[in-house]
This record gives C-alpha cells, sequence and structure tokens, in this order.
C-alpha cells in the first residue's frame, strides 16, 4: 500500500515541476504591452490636461462674475470683429442648460465661453445692445451669431432678419 502512494505522489512532483517552468514570452509580445501602456499612459496625460484646462476655465469664468459688479464702470473690450447676425425665436433650453426667453439679452456663438458678455452694433444703423452669451450657434452659412428677439429689436434688425454688427467682447 505503501508504494501505491509513493506512485501517485511521485505523480504529483512531475505534474507540479511542469506547472512551475514559467511560461515562454516573447520580446514581440514584451513589446506589445509596453506600447499598450504607453499609449494608455499618453491619453491618461491627455485627459488630465484636458481636465486641468477645463477647470481653469470654469475658474477664471467664477472669478469674472465675481468681480463684474465691482468693475461695472470699467469697461474693457478685448477683441472687435464685423459678421452678420441673425435671430431666433425657437427653442425650450440653451447649451447651457437654461430655459430659451426670447425677452432676455442673449445669444449664440459658436466659440465663446458660456457667460461671455457682447457689446453689438449694427453697422446700419449705429443701434447697439449688450447680450450674454448663452447658446452655441449660428449654424447657418455665413452668420456669426445669433441674437434673441429682444436684442434684435434693439439692434432693429427683426424685419430683415439679418444685419450686419459689429462684436465686440466686453471683459
Amino acid at each position: 500500500m505503501s508504494s501505491i502512494r509513493w506512485a501517485r505522489t511521485s505523480l504529483d512532483i512531475k505534474a507540479i515541476r511542469i506547472h512551475l517552468n514559467p511560461p515562454s514570452v516573447s520580446a514581440a509580445g514584451v513589446r506589445s504591452v509596453f506600447q499598450l501602456f504607453a499609449i494608455a499612459l499618453g491619453a491618461a496625460s491627455l485627459a488630465a490636461c484636458a481636465q486641468s484646462s477645463v477647470v481653469t476655465q470654469k475658474s477664471e469664468l467664477a472669478a469674472a462674475s465675481r468681480q463684474a459688479p465691482l468693475e461695472h464702470n470699467r469697461t474693457k473690450i478685448q477683441v472687435a470683429s464685423h459678421g452678420l447676425a441673425s435671430f431666433y425665436t425657437e427653442g425650450t433650453q440653451t447649451a447651457n442648460g437654461e430655459m430659451f426667453n426670447t425677452l432676455q439679452l442673449t445669444a449664440a456663438h459658436r466659440t465663446l465661453p458660456f457667460g461671455t458678455r457682447l457689446r453689438l452694433t449694427n453697422v446700419a444703423t449705429g443701434r447697439s445692445v449688450t447680450v450674454r452669451v448663452n447658446d452655441r450657434g449660428p449654424f447657418v452659412p455665413g452668420r456669426v451669431v445669433d441674437v434673441s428677439y429682444s436684442a434684435a429689436e434693439t439692434l432693429g434688425m427683426v424685419g430683415p432678419g439679418v444685419a450686419k454688427v459689429k462684436i465686440e467682447v466686453l471683459q
């Protein structure tokens, strides 16, 4: 009976030796793992950069909104450009999450941050209005800004529907 146990033990030891041998790893396999690790590290770095710029932008906007009442009379003009403006009256929600209200002096712009104040001047009439960017658009080629109905009324562009405007970004 002891000889049978000995045979089983011998077989078990051989089985363990087979499993303890490390698997062979090729250089190509190591290179692939290293490349995947490098790609993941690069993606994580880019994500961290993108996250920090969003946080910085939000922080700057929050700081600017806190300082706005203090600097009401010292408005700085940052950028001036010209382009075609139109107005819109439909929609229930703006791109920044607010409810769309045609009675507010608001605007849609493709790239400016939400909350940016713009002074729009109708080049033909000289009438101007200050609006706040709270939406994205316009999505019609050749137009640079969409304004709410109230802003369009102030600019005197409701009848024609569009107007050439001077756009000044206010700080």
